[in-house]
């Protein structure tokens, strides 16, 4: 047996632990961001979404996936960032939360990255308040910051009411 195995997408020693845990990388306005690999259930093109009245401003609608109604959040909206251009692409990621599926609206979508567990640091108290607050933590790679998002968090629409 291998010192290091594939366990669902995360590498793992000997002990288990995992070494590396895999991220589906994105960018919203010039930020990088990313979420665990594990929650991503598909990665979308632009997709037509209707609208739904007296819904928030972050959701932008909902799409048909392949028989399931998915709500569409506009994250850019979400985390209290200007609307994007008139025009500008869109791609989404969709992700499960409960027993719901969410399609979560981004400028683009990049590569999937491993990274090391142990490069993981916890938000920096000079992350920007309207990322902290949806965020797990960090990665500090050579030209960018990566910030994790918790998707719980993002999709908890019963914490914000509190706030």
């Amino acid at each position: 047996m291998n010192a290091s195995t594939e366990i669902s997408g995360q590498a793992s020693g000997v002990d288990g632990y995992a070494e590396t845990q895999d991220f589906v990388t994105f960018v919203i306005a010039n930020q990088l961001f990313g979420i665990s690999v594990l929650q991503v259930q598909d990665v979308l093109a632009a997709h037509r979404i209707t609208r739904i009245p007296l819904a928030p401003p972050e959701i932008a609608g909902s799409l048909n996936l392949r028989g399931r109604v998915v709500t569409v959040i506009d994250v850019r909206r979400r985390l209290g960032l200007n609307r994007r251009e008139a025009g500008s692409s869109v791609m989404s990621i969709v992700v499960e939360h409960g027993q719901d599926l969410y399609s979560l609206m981004v400028d683009s979508v990049g590569e999937v990255l491993a990274l090391a567990t142990s490069d993981f640091d916890s938000n920096p108290p000079t992350l920007d308040p309207q990322f902290r607050e949806y965020s797990a933590g960090i990665y500090r790679l050579d030209s960018k910051l990566l910030v994790v998002l918790d998707v719980d968090r993002l999709l908890d629409y019963g914490r914000s009411a509190v706030a």
